[in-house]
């Protein structure tokens, strides 16, 4: 192997700086041998095959970026899909309203948290409310004729429509982020690895 391949794949192999040593090492060997492979097969310099490539960097980029994706379609923790979803939301309008849905699910369940934990500090504050401003769920600016209906359920029903928020969200979130998963590798002419896991 040529000292240019060797540079390449050394600056590769640090550039994949979020994986595992195994990950890396993978990846690495697997782009060694695509580069041998084409080196062999076709009239391409190996000087080519690495201009094909992409400098390491891009190249590891969309391998970190491919990462992350397979991680979080399968987290359960809000704040890694909040966290990738922030990440994709750098790439276009697709991750944007991924980010989009999962901030507001995921405020919303917090919301409804803090909600259930204000009512009894608070509880002639805080509640369901009802009344010439609209429907108010929360602290209203004024209660004046206005009628709160859960009184002491309040509560309960806080923290459970904040834990409805966060289950949905979550769900919503790993569903688009796999999709979103499947649909690169599709557009990378990579079928055979686009079922959705």
């Amino acid at each position: 192997m040529t000292e240019p391949i060797n540079q390449y794949l050394t600056e590769l192999r640090v550039a994949l700086s979020g994986m595992t040593i195994a990950e890396r090492e993978e990846i690495v060997e697997e782009i060694r041998a695509h580069i041998e492979e084409r080196s062999m097969q076709s009239a391409m310099t190996e000087a080519e095959v690495l201009r094909r490539l992409g400098p390491p960097g891009e190249l590891a980029r969309d391998y970190n970026n491919g990462a992350l994706l397979r991680r979080a379609s399968h987290s359960r923790s809000p704040w890694f899909l909040l966290r990738t979803s922030y990440h994709w939301a750098w790439t276009g309008i697709h991750g944007l309203a991924i980010f989009f849905l999962a901030f507001v699910g995921y405020a919303t369940g917090a919301a409804f948290f803090v909600a259930a934990l204000l009512k009894p500090l608070f509880p002639e504050n805080i509640g369901f409310w009802v009344g010439p401003d609209g429907v108010i769920f929360g602290m209203p600016a004024s209660r004046v004729g206005a009628k709160e209906l859960l009184g002491p359920w309040f509560t309960q029903v806080a923290a459970v429509m904040g834990i409805g928020f966060l289950i949905v969200t979550t769900v919503a979130v790993r569903s688009l982020l796999r999709r979103m998963k499947r649909s690169r590798q599709l557009a990378r002419g990579n079928p055979e690895t686009a079922p959705i896991a």
